[in-house]
């Protein structure tokens, strides 16, 4: 091992570990036994944690076959989900095997955008103006600047929003198969830089609030960040009778109700049963990153009486999902990709397919057994 190679996994190896959770453990009087079972070099997780201790173990179940027809994700996936919620496999296991007898859910995704925006102080109204023109008159070279520092990402667009003397510029990226956070941060240094060098803007955060990463935000829920998916599925009536022990009627009004209604009097951003406990589930699994889940919350589900039975349907809006870089290098993490083909390049996409298909899963059954009113049973059995 080289020197340079020798100071950068300084602190990274198993004994390093060892060293430091000893040291907590003793700081702490608590003996960390199970913290310390590690299964891998820590050096796998160099670029995923400082100061790392050992390994923290979720329960992982899978559900499936699930029976997805999209453009990416075509045929039955056995689908990894990590989490300490009881109910929740046994009740998304039920939509999967629904939605798959039923012929499978269509997806597809309708927008592919990472987004990240500084935001920059100017002298006032009008020379932010000024400074938006020259961003629009010279996007070519700001582009150039942003893609220099990346092999695969692609400034596809800049938005401005101006207020006093305050302007925001909404970079808009195509990651390729990286979730692309890192990389958009990168890039949107890069071109900010060129931008103060030819304008008199000065950049106070490479993230203004406007990206809107990791919080629910109205910006988010009408244009979208990352993948914006639509999925849906239509149900027999025999179906929604037998084996989901509701009426097409009950569950149209129980989305209606809980879904339409009850989330415009909230004011929630999404409408929707619980989409997040799906895509958390399957984000730590998977190795995404988990605080995302706040943007894929912002999902919308729908429910209506069809000539079949019911139509439902979900729109996720936000979804922010890689199958390279990030948690996906982790080995637990590859071999849930793995067991759906989702890991490495040109899997993204597939990934954001299957992920829409679990959400509709999800949200089927469980607008089912609240329209049946099963729920509260269902989590006195397996959830206590």
């Amino acid at each position: 091992m080289s020197s340079n190679q020798g100071l950068k996994n300084k602190g990274k190896t198993r004994a390093d570990m060892d060293e430091r959770r000893r040291a907590v453990e003793e700081s702490t009087g608590v003996h960390l036994e199970h913290s310390g079972g590690c299964t891998f070099d820590p050096l796998l997780a160099e670029k995923n944690v400082e100061n790392m201790i050992g390994c923290t173990q979720v329960p992982l179940g899978f559900v499936g076959p699930l029976r997805v027809r999209g453009d990416h994700a075509d045929g039955e996936f056995l689908v990894p989900l990590a989490t300490t919620e009881g109910a929740l496999l046994a009740s998304v296991n039920r939509g999967t095997s629904i939605v798959t007898s039923c012929g499978g859910a269509e997806v597809v995704i309708i927008k592919d955008e990472m987004t990240r925006a500084p935001v920059f102080r100017t002298g006032g109204v009008r020379q932010a103006r000024q400074v938006v023109e020259w961003v629009n008159e010279h996007f070519e070279e700001i582009k150039a600047a942003a893609e220099a520092t990346t092999r695969h990402g692609r400034l596809l667009k800049i938005r401005a929003f101006a207020s006093g003397r305050s302007l925001f510029l909404r970079f808009s990226y195509d990651t390729g198969d990286a979730m692309g956070m890192n990389m958009a941060t990168i890039a949107t240094e890069a071109a900010s830089r060129l931008i103060e060098e030819r304008t008199e803007a000065r950049m106070v955060s490479v993230s203004g609030n406007m990206c809107v990463d990791k919080k629910p935000a109205a910006l988010n829920f009408i244009e979208g960040r990352g993948k914006i998916v639509l999925a849906d599925v239509r149900i027999p009536e025999a179906v929604v009778r037998d084996r989901l022990h509701a009426t097409p009627g009950a569950m149209v009004e129980a989305c209606y109700r809980k879904n339409l209604v009850g989330s415009a009097l909230s004011l929630c951003y999404g409408s929707n049963a619980h989409a997040a406990n799906m895509l958390a589930a399957l984000f730590i699994a998977t190795g995404q990153d988990a605080a995302q889940v706040v943007e894929g919350s912002m999902a919308s589900t729908t429910c209506e009486l069809c000539e079949e039975g019911v139509y439902i349907s979900v729109r996720l809006p936000c979804l922010e999902v890689g199958t390279v870089g990030g948690g996906t290098r982790l080995p637990c993490q590859s071999e849930a990709l793995s067991m759906m083909g989702c890991l490495g390049t040109g899997k993204a996409k597939k990934l954001a397919e299957i992920a829409g298909a679990l959400v509709l899963a999800g949200e089927l059954s469980t607008l089912a057994a609240q329209a049946a009113g099963e729920l509260g049973r269902a989590h006195r059995e397996l959830g206590r």
